[in-house]
């Protein structure tokens, strides 16, 4: 093999253990992020479920009013 052959691919194979380097931490970040989002949505449901309680709990004590 000629010197610039080596020399060309030697270049190729660093740019793409350095594209393989970011993804990899590209893909840490995401899964982060992801995680992130995932503790946000259980929070989210829950105080929905809290408000839905409350709000069905003022609806029959509405309606027990109404009765009486």
């Amino acid at each position: 093999m000629s010197d610039e052959l080596i020399n060309t691919l030697e270049a190729k194979l660093d740019e793409l253990l350095r594209q393989c380097k970011r993804l990899q931490q590209e893909n840490t970040e995401l899964k982060l992020r992801e995680s992130d989002w995932q503790r946000e949505r259980v929070r989210l449901i829950e105080k929905n479920d809290l408000a839905r309680t409350r709000v069905e709990a003022m609806i029959t004590r509405l309606k027990s009013l109404e009765s009486e």
